[in-house]
């Protein structure tokens, strides 16, 4: 990742071409200018850790002095002085715990969630190390290594939330089972060691956060979760994994389906081949699919995701959820920050209440962390402390461990600040005023709209998708605020909206993340806009209309001897000759591409990841148009040692795909495929 200071201005004929294209007609030398990065803005900043301290951080807290609490997932806890400072002070505090996922303070003492109990640590005669741990409440484990405990989380009363992974089949190991209690569920926890089963549904639930005083969670892509999502969880609800419904039998469980009754619903697809070993379920693409929607006029205790993450977009393994700050991060306080552990990144979500329930819009914010964003936790500074690992799951960045630090500049970046549902399509708002004749246009705005299936496969891929067409828009008066007008809103749906060509009224920028997807559980009631209120110039049907065709020329001899470019084939008929073949671009002119489209969070130049290297896809043989339908429309089993499989990419414009496609190819010819670029050790 390369840093620039803000404001700093690199022309490039791409960016040229693109803004004349957008605003249709030729741009000013002006708009030519690249626009400003989210590394203009937000920096990540690195914290100093004693030599041979290995952070796989697992939980984070900070103290009401400022100090740092850090958990490990190894077992160990250290406090942190003056974390923000060049010189931090580590002091482990204690060790020997069982995989530590969570960490908070309350009156006096840490909290940790070990693999099988919530446990308070005492210092009880204040020297600055744990002298006493003592068992909360302790829950069953069956040794199944995906057993994972997160938490906790404190409620306003002083309570605490805890949730706790599914396990695995032995010969099934795609199924998510709950071999031992209240494994695929959330428990609360009075402060005296009190446990109701709370909520159920869970599959991977690694991000629990209290927002506003109410619960929410984030999971992961898996058997029958679509994709990755937050979800507020209410206390009796069920999320949507069958696993945990084992134990609704349970006096005091606040859910009584049963899984029999999801498996009367959709099947479950436990099948054998002939020599009596289970077969893993795939998609099937033919069919008709079962939504979760669906599913909850069946079953209203179901409780639908209040936003959707797309897997492959905003992250394949979301993790800590945290509300920003008053005060902190300037336009996007009160929003909710994302991580993701398995693409190294931060996503930002705005959220609203709709008849009732939560719903909102996802983007893009942070990207480029030197490992898999776990946990997150504000400094009393404003900056936003991060702790990351990817021993065992993977990431993005390559590093094993980190604690890094997320600083703004204080400086606003020219973005979405929130998408609102409206009756008639979406409003949207940005943090700076928009350049009205670009807001205007139309062709500046796309929409799509798609859901995901609900079926025991690992997964599901976008379905029943549908470009949502624009019927005009409305920018108010003072330019912060554009109200677009979209045919077949879907309830429901996640509506994908693009604005690439939308740009500040201050330097023509681009947007810095032109990307958000909207969960539209509920359509709201309201006055629609009339056409008259509406603007619906749009540059792209200019654009697209046809120049009238030349006249055929006609062929004439040419003498004996004569210079000609036409180059004879055989039957002595002559061809134009071929045009000089284009050269492929460089990684440095694609890299910005790779990041903005989140490839670069599964694969990487020369080194198999998540994904197959890029130098092992151009050994493939595909044409440039066959990478592109691969990037739209992937077929996992081309790669069969891959785990994860690669989801739908039909987000990223073809113009893009080709120059990426093109590079890719080019890697076939050439010994090093991409320089590293170089870091600068305070960032990264």
């Amino acid at each position: 990742m390369t840093f620039i200071h803000t404001g700093r201005l690199r022309q490039t004929l791409g960016s040229l071409l693109t803004t004349a294209i957008l605003l249709g007609g030729a741009a000013p030398f002006s708009q030519a200018q690249e626009s400003p990065k989210e590394e203009d803005f937000f920096k990540v900043m690195r914290v100093p850790a004693p030599e041979g301290t290995l952070l796989e951080v697992g939980g984070l807290t900070v103290l009401p002095n400022g100090d740092l609490g850090i958990a490990t997932r190894r077992g160990d806890i250290f406090l942190v002085e003056n974390p923000t400072s060049r010189r931090p002070f580590f002091r482990k505090v204690a060790s020997g715990l069982h995989e530590v996922l969570g960490l908070v303070y309350k009156d006096g003492a840490l909290y940790c969630a070990q693999r099988g109990e919530l446990t308070k640590l005492v210092d009880l005669n204040k020297d600055g190390k744990v002298d006493r741990l003592e068992t909360v409440f302790a829950w069953p484990l069956s040794g199944h290594y995906h057993e994972y405990s997160f938490g906790p989380k404190v409620a306003p009363d002083g309570s605490f939330f805890v949730s706790g992974n599914v396990a695995f089949g032995d010969e099934e190991w795609w199924a998510g089972e709950s071999r031992v209690p209240w494994r695929g569920w959330v428990m609360h926890i009075t402060p005296d060691g009190k446990m109701e089963p709370w909520a159920t549904g869970v599959r991977s639930p690694c991000g629990l956060g209290m927002i506003d005083g109410e619960l929410f969670y984030t999971d992961n892509q898996g058997d029958w979760i679509g994709s990755g999502g937050i979800w507020h969880l209410k206390k009796g609800a069920w999320v949507g994994h069958p696993a945990g419904l084992r134990w609704t039998d349970a006096a005091n469980s606040p859910v009584k389906l049963k899984p029999e009754q999801v498996y009367a619903k959709v099947d479950s697809r436990r099948r054998r081949d002939e020599q009596g070993r289970a077969i893993k379920p795939e998609n099937v693409v033919n069919e008709t699919p079962v939504t979760l929607f669906e599913m909850k006029k069946e079953f209203p205790e179901l409780q639908l995701p209040a936003v959707w993450l797309p897997h492959g977009i905003f992250g394949v393994s979301n993790s800590e959820i945290v509300q920003i700050p008053k005060g902190n991060f300037g336009p996007f306080e009160g929003q909710l920050l994302v991580g993701d552990q398995g693409q190294s990144k931060i996503m930002r979500v705005f959220m609203e209440k709709v008849n009732g329930e939560f719903q909102g819009a996802a983007f893009d914010f942070r990207s480029g962390f030197q490992s898999g964003v776990l946990r997150m936790a504000w400094g009393n500074d404003g900056s936003l402390f991060v702790g990351e690992t990817n021993r065992g799951w993977g990431s993005a960045g390559e590093a094993a461990e980190g604690l890094q630090r997320l600083v703004w500049n204080e400086k606003t970046p020219f973005d979405m600040k929130a998408v609102r549902a409206m009756p008639d399509g979406f409003e949207i708002e940005f943090t700076s005023p928009v350049d009205r004749k670009s807001a205007e246009d139309i062709a500046s705005y796309t929409v799509e709209s798609f859901v995901y299936k609900y079926h025991p496969v690992y997964g599901s891929p976008p379905i029943n998708r549908e470009d949502n067409g624009i019927k005009g828009v409305k920018v108010s008066a003072d330019g912060m605020k554009a109200r677009i007008v979209v045919d077949n809103l879907r309830q429901y749906y996640i509506h994908g909206l693009r604005l690439d060509g939308v740009r500040s009224s201050e330097g023509s920028y681009s947007l810095v993340h032109p990307l958000a997807y909207y969960t539209l559980n509920n359509i709201p009631q309201g006055t629609k806009l009339t056409i008259a209120e509406l603007s619906t110039t749009n540059s792209a049907t200019k654009a697209a209309t046809p120049a009238p065709a030349a006249a055929p020329k006609k062929a004439t001899a040419t003498k004996a001897g004569a210079k000609t470019t036409a180059k004879a084939v055989k039957g002595g008929t002559p061809i134009a000759a071929a045009a000089k073949p284009e050269a492929a671009p460089t990684y440095e002119m694609v890299k910005g591409l790779l990041t903005k489209h989140t490839c670069l969070a599964c694969h990487q130049a020369n080194k198999r990841q998540i994904g197959p290297a890029y130098v092992d896809v151009a050994k493939r043989g595909y044409t440039n148009e066959q990478i592109v339908e691969l990037i739209h429309s992937p077929k996992p089993q081309n790669w069969p040692d891959y785990a994860t499989e690669m989801p739908p990419m039909p987000q990223v414009p073809k113009a893009d795909a080709l120059k990426i496609a093109a590079w890719i190819n080019s890697l076939a010819t050439e010994k090093k495929a991409a320089p590293t670029p170089a870091k600068n050790p305070d960032e990264q």
